[in-house]
């Protein structure tokens, strides 16, 4: 299969992507996080703060108060425990969770740092999730080392930490086969997403890098590139920092060769629960294919506004920013299944919603042109019902306008509803049915292959900041990539624009789950 079929099939024909006899062997599931054998472990402290509001002056963490920011990031959270009743049977699911969502709760990303704190050896280290705890894989200073890597663009010297944000192909091919390369880029945009709104907190600045040398990065941190890539780098600071948002050529053009050949090979096993681990051959091939060799192949985009939406303005309601514990709405975020109850929505609570969502999208990366883009990449559009106020229908969110932009008048749910390739979640229950939106060509012309990760990274990034609005306002949100996409490019009239559906987060009210719940926090 050419990886243009195989990305076209990802999002129009997805039964084209697994074998027919593909069968999950859930008795072989490997671990839902990444545990280094015999490497020492930093323990992190377990005395989490339990808000997020109040804290001090920003300024560089300690050991201590950085660990508190990689658990409220991507640290195990709650243990669950849940009862399905299938069609003849009564079956109880229980898995470990954490603040951020997972395509089935698999979370296929990790979390690497390099880390320059007074109280800690500097070098590069894996947040070991399991036991919430640093494993050092390489000690020593590698600021030059990772700014070349960034083609110049950020001054990494300046920068207390820089994380990087991975995927594990594995941890959820056993499951999703090759559709998982769709959910890997989704996951690992809502947990960048939820670092970025955790750095808020902190008082730490940060920019999401989505071009660099990975075969240099990959090597530096000792990650098997037919097992595990980095997808993003993400340097942290408290001081004035170089975060240039044009590529850097200082230096002239640098490789992934010769700053590979600047370090040493490291090799470190990790447990395995699978005994039997398949070649995940798709996700490999176009994970070589989106990676970047010299700074040369770095580029900018420009984003023109291009509107094609002439349908009647429906002015939103003004409504102020949201000012709330984030740590507080992150243990209340709840995915609803079955669980929507169909309730009216006033018309301030949508606009709430739309406008925390896409202003605290804004950040900053190495794609925009400048830090202040004119258009977003990935936009937002929704179906509406029972909405106070507003008609029901589908509608594009003018985030500039803080309008809604009429498309097609009438009850949506039904037409969504057959588009659904499982019965998890009953949209005649849901009010606001919110499609996050991109180019059909990811930007391929510039970016090649890696277009399409970072499209799904974005559209990830998007949707966590839309989990924690709708949990702000007292709602629920399931992200769902099990939907038609053919159906609400149809809905929405976005076809001949070259646009498509991304994936489909149904919010609205809920009632709450027979299961049992536990925090894990001491």
């Amino acid at each position: 299969m050419s990886l243009d079929a195989f990305l076209h099939n990802l999002h129009f024909d997805i039964d084209k992507l697994s074998p027919p006899d593909w069968e999950v062997d859930w008795g072989d599931a490997p671990y839902p996080y990444k545990i280094y054998r015999d490497l020492p472990v930093i323990p992190l402290s377990l005395e989490v703060p339990l808000s997020l509001e109040g804290l001090e002056t920003p300024s560089t963490p300690d050991l201590y108060r950085f660990g508190h920011f990689l658990w409220y990031v991507f640290g195990l959270t709650q243990f669950s425990q849940s009862v399905y009743t299938l069609e003849d049977s009564i079956e109880l699911v229980q898995s470990y969770r954490r603040f951020v969502p997972s395509g089935g709760a698999l979370y296929p990303n990790e979390i690497y740092v390099y880390l320059k704190l007074k109280d800690l050896p500097e070098g590069v280290y894996h947040y070991d999730v399991a036991h919430h705890g640093l494993v050092l894989l390489r000690e020593g200073n590698f600021d030059s080392f990772i700014t070349r890597a960034l083609g110049n663009s950020c001054d990494v010297s300046s920068c207390f930490g820089t994380v990087f944000v991975s995927t594990m192909f594995w941890k959820n091919y056993f499951k999703y086969n090759n559709f998982s390369y769709r959910l890997q880029g989704l996951d690992a945009g809502v947990v960048i997403g939820q670092l970025l709104e955790v750095s808020k907190r902190y008082g730490f600045e940060s920019g999401v890098y989505f071009q660099y040398l990975d075969r240099a990065i990959n090597h530096l941190l000792g990650l098997s590139e037919e097992q595990e890539s980095v997808y993003a780098v993400i340097p942290l600071s408290v001081e004035l920092t170089n975060w240039s948002p044009n590529i850097g050529d200082r230096e002239g053009i640098i490789t992934d060769a010769e700053l590979s050949n600047e370090l040493t090979v490291i090799q470190y096993n990790h447990k395995e629960r699978s005994q039997k681990v398949e070649e995940c051959l798709m996700l490999v091939k176009m994970n070589e294919a989106s990676m970047l060799e010299s700074t040369q192949s770095f580029q900018n985009i420009h984003v023109n506004r291009n509107l094609n939406c002439d349908g009647h303005v429906v002015e939103l309601p003004r409504v102020k920013r949201l000012s709330y514990d984030l740590a507080s709405f992150c243990k209340e975020r709840f995915s609803p299944d079955m669980d929507f109850v169909l309730g009216k929505v006033s018309a301030s609570q949508l606009a709430t919603l739309l406008q925390e969502a896409t202003a605290s999208f804004s950040y900053r990366n190495d794609l925009d042109e400048a830090y202040f883009r004119k258009e977003p990449r990935v936009s937002l559009y929704c179906c509406l019902y029972n909405v106070e106020g507003i008609a029901n229908g589908a509608y594009y969110y003018d985030p500039f306008d803080h309008s809604l932009r009429e498309i097609n008048l009438g009850d949506q749910r039904f037409q969504l509803q057959s588009g659904m390739t499982g019965p998890n979640v009953n949209l005649i229950q849901v009010p606001i049915s919110i499609h996050v939106v991109g180019e059909k060509d990811y930007n391929k012309s510039t970016l090649g292959y890696r277009g399409y990760r970072i499209q799904q990274i974005e559209a990830g990034m998007l949707v966590q900041r839309l989990l924690i609005a709708a949990s702000s306002i007292g709602m629920g949100g399931h992200p769902l990539l099990g939907f038609d996409a053919k159906i609400c490019d149809e809905i929405y009239k976005i076809d001949s624009q070259e646009k498509t559906s991304l994936i489909q987060i149904p919010i609205g009210p809920y009632r709450d789950r027979p299961w049992l719940r536990g925090t894990l926090l001491s």
